[in-house]
């Protein structure tokens, strides 16, 4: 066996080292790993909300609430100006994204326009547009009477742009508020932001401080004329009817020009009233601020002023009662509580824009223990059965093959913590999943070794054509499951990248502990014994011996596969899937009974009394647990947040509210199409690289396996009633690259004896090419079944799902391999000389040409 340069050697030993050096720390406590020397790495891996508990939240800024304070702020200032130069005009008004008036004198409207052109300029934007950027421009001719401006797209996205960075900074401020440790506060496209908290203790203290805009003014009342006249007409220009947050609402007419702003807000603590029940707020308020009042105080000294908070009166009362010295007070019997988020939401000042929750994924932090100790004993029984497997089936190659597999997964928590990826619940289903992919490069290579040492070659010459043949397999199964894992991190969300990135380094490590790794060992096994034959205890011979004849049936199988393929599409369109609250939106509540097991016909009862549609109620385990399905509410993008949070209020006094998972109309419609492009785009990445490794025909018979088993894995969910989420979409796309690596591996073996055997009948040597990889696709399978099993059975409910699919979808895509992809080459070619290389052989004995495989 030719032996790999000592510079190799050295790096693949150095590799193996620091993996084992970075994924020390997680074998430790965090107060352990902090105690190692200094030269060695202390990060460990970074875990995901639903492994430590934690919070994840999305909001979003609505482009028409921008778009409305646009409206109204460039219609002041149009006023304002005219004003200001002395013009007069009337029918000041704005609708949409336009402005209208009209000027009295028509004398005016050049003198008008001019004086209005300062709007139009355009402005510099740094870090939004590479060229400036106008945000009105006139839209009417300059000799028109009705004198038109309009507010741009470009003015408003970059309004909504500067409103996001602004926000970041705000949500930031209140967060902090909540004592979270280590948030994480993100932009997300044009008009969203991120924020993750992990173990967040009061998840809906936050929310509530998040959902309010917190616009505090304090505004002069009014009193020229009767409140219900200006509310049965139309008030006074600079004023506006507001009404007060009691009920029924009391309307106050105030300027629409405050005293005092939030600018003016240099602190604010709350205060509890000496009966302890309730508690004012306290505002400290800058020179400028002191300035205004004492001018509306000389003006009229019993001045009456409206505390206005988001365009809602809070209190009325006298200026001078309102405002002393250089402190304001807001003394509304408020629960102390209440008077400390309002305090909060003061300090840390208003939001540019109102902030609506679109998508929350809570999880306690016991189901985060829970969820870890189900994935580390679903891990050590899956892999205590494939190396027990691999052991059994390969002797001491099997020991080799456990101790790569063993590096693999040292590698792939030491990617983990390196790069600071996040590991979640799915992630940990990609780490035992590899468990079970990652011996079948093993397999590929022992069972080329298996076959090659039949020759007369020295078995050191064997080893290594062995090893060289087997690679293009390897690195072909791989890449397939490579590139499903980006695109699906490229277009997934939350957990289901946390899967993508542990298949993908996954994908890789195995590459380089299955074919590098195992080689040294093997020459150090052969260096060490000195050996001139492969070592007892390999039973792999029977299966290949089996002699199977797969084509002499193709024709029944195909048609029956075609058949459940099609019924797969007729449940499809008849029945559909059962989608979860990811694609359709709606909430999932994970409930623990406070005392005893829980009485679901009476909590359904309740439940339905809220009036929120068809509610579900699941038992879980246990009879304390329960899972609540609320359908969506299709009544905007708040609705569903305002089920849950009316949901959490009737029954948090007598549940524990485990898990909460809140998706919106809006981000369930993204979900759908990122899902479903993701799949497309998967589809057609791995079939292309496909076309361009084998060619078209091969190709195509990938593509039709693979759609097969796509098909009937929906058909299956749809039967089986699994409800279809973003798990389920990461356990299709896996499928996509299991059937794939399958099928690529026997598509590598039948090109390979197209060369070698010229004359055999192409039903034949399609036979001889299964037969020969059929120890591989057996071991293969089984060692994946066993790690997908011990997921199904110890890792718990929330991968529950995710498990079954996939093993169905093992069981079909190894079928498919052998029964859609082999006929498919027989129908594209039916005569062997369009073969490249090939020879006529429809008349050729098939005994010899069994010979012939025989001997392969």
């Amino acid at each position: 066996m030719r032996r790999l340069p000592p510079l190799k050697r050295i790096l693949v030993w150095l590799v193996a080292l620091v993996g084992i050096a970075f994924a020390m720390p997680n074998m430790l406590t965090r107060e352990g790993a902090g105690e190692l020397p200094s030269f060695l790495p202390h990060r460990q891996v970074a875990l995901g909300l639903d492994l430590q508990g934690g919070s994840h939240f999305m909001l979003r800024a609505a482009r028409s609430d921008i778009a409305a304070q646009r409206l109204e702020a460039v219609a002041n200032e149009v006023g304002k100006s005219l004003r200001d130069a002395d013009i007069a005009y009337i029918g000041l008004a704005g609708e949409g994204q336009a402005i209208t008036f009209r000027v009295r004198d028509r004398s005016q409207l050049a003198a008008a326009r001019e004086r209005l052109r300062p709007l139009t300029e355009p402005v510099e934007v740094a870090g939004f547009a590479s060229e400036p950027v106008s945000e009105v421009v006139f839209d009417s001719a300059e000799q028109d009477e009705l004198v038109r401006l309009r507010l741009t797209d470009e003015g408003i996205d970059y309004r909504l742009s500067l409103a996001l960075a602004q926000s970041v900074d705000v949500v930031g401020r209140r967060v902090a508020e909540v004592g979270a440790v280590e948030p994480l506060i993100q932009r997300r496209g044009d008009d969203r932001l991120i924020v993750q908290i992990p173990g967040l203790g009061d998840p809906q203290r936050l929310k509530d401080l998040l959902s309010q805009r917190a616009n505090l003014t304090y505004r002069l009342v009014d009193t020229s004329l009767p409140v219900q006249r200006a509310v049965d007409g139309q008030p006074p220009a600079g004023t506006e009817v507001l009404y007060s947050f009691d009920d029924p609402p009391i309307p106050y007419l105030v300027e629409k020009e405050p005293v005092l702003a939030a600018a003016n807000f240099l602190s604010a603590q709350s205060e509890a009233d000496p009966s302890g029940e309730t508690a004012s707020v306290a505002l400290k308020i800058d020179a400028t601020g002191q300035q205004r009042v004492a001018a509306a105080l000389a003006q009229q000294a019993d001045k009456d002023v409206a505390i206005v908070l988001d365009g809602q009166v809070v209190l009325a009362l006298k200026l001078s009662e309102a405002v002393t010295g250089d402190t304001a007070r807001i003394a509304a019997d408020l629960p102390v509580e209440g008077a400390g988020d309002l305090a909060a939401l003061i300090r840390t000042g208003p939001l540019p824009t109102p902030l609506t929750f679109v998508e929350e994924r809570t999880v306690g932090p016991g189901v985060g223990d829970d969820a870890i100790a189900d994935g580390l004993k679903a891990g050590l029984v899956a892999a205590v059965a494939v190396a027990a497997s691999m052991i059994f089936f390969y002797g001491v190659f099997g020991v080799f093959a456990v101790i790569a597999l063993a590096l693999n997964i040292i590698l792939i928590i030491a990617a983990l913590s390196a790069s600071g990826a996040t590991l979640t619940l799915p992630g940990i289903a990609g780490i035992i999943l590899t468990i079970g992919v990652a011996v079948d490069s093993n397999v590929l290579i022992y069972e080329r070794l298996r076959e090659e040492v039949r020759g007369a070659e020295p078995l050191r010459r064997t080893i290594n054509n062995a090893f060289s043949r087997v690679f293009s397999s390897i690195f072909d199964a791989n890449l397939t499951m490579l590139i499903a894992s980006a695109i699906l991190f490229y277009l997934g969300s939350g957990p289901v990248r946390g899967f993508a990135i542990t298949l993908a380094i996954g994908s890789v490590t195995t590459l380089f502990t299955a074919y590098t790794v195992t080689r040294l060992i093997v020459k150090r096994w052969l260096r060490h014994w000195k050996s001139e034959r492969l070592p007892k205890g390999i039973r792999t011979g029977r299966f290949s011996d089996l002699d199977v004849r797969f084509m002499r049936i193709r024709n029944p199988v195909f048609i029956l596969m075609a058949a459940l393929s099609l019924a797969s599409v007729l449940l499809l369109a008849g029945i559909g899937l059962n989608f979860g609250v990811d694609f359709k939106g709606g909430s999932i509540i994970e409930l623990h009974s406070k005392s005893g097991p829980v009485d679901t016909a009476d909590l359904r009862t309740r439940l339905d009394e809220l009036n929120f549609g068809e509610v579900q109620v699941q038992q879980l385990g246990s009879g304390e647990d329960v899972l609540v399905r609320v359908p969506s509410q299709e009544a905007g993008d708040n609705a569903e947040q305002t089920a849950a949070d009316v949901i959490r209020s009737e029954l948090a006094d007598e549940y524990e509210f485990r898990r909460v998972e809140v998706v919106g109309p809006v981000v369930s419609g993204e979900l759908t199409r990122a899902g479903t492009l993701g799949l497309a785009f998967s589809f057609v990445a791995i079939l292309l690289y496909v076309w361009l490794r084998f060619e078209w025909r091969f190709a195509v018979g990938a593509i039709i396996a693979t759609l097969h088993d796509v098909l009937l894995t929906v058909g299956f969910l749809v039967l089986t009633g699994i409800e279809f989420n973003l798990g389920s979409i990461a356990a299709v796309l896996t499928i996509v690259g299991y059937s794939l690596n399958d099928t690529v591996v026997i598509y590598d073996r039948i090109r390979e004896n197209l060369g070698r055997y010229r004359r055999m009948p192409l039903s034949v040597l399609i036979d001889t090419s299964i037969n020969q990889t059929l120890s591989r696709t057996i071991l293969t399978a089984l060692t994946t079944i066993l790690a997908l099993a011990a997921l199904y059975l110890f890792g718990g409910g929330l991968i529950r799902s995710f498990s079954i699919t996939m093993l169905f979808g093992v069981i079909v895509g190894t079928i498919s391999s052998i029964y859609i992809a082999g006929p498919i080459l027989i129908l594209f070619r039916k005569r062997t000389d369009h073969i490249p290389g090939g020879e006529d052989m429809s008349g050729a004995d098939p005994d010899a040409a069994g010979a012939a495989k025989g001997t392969a």
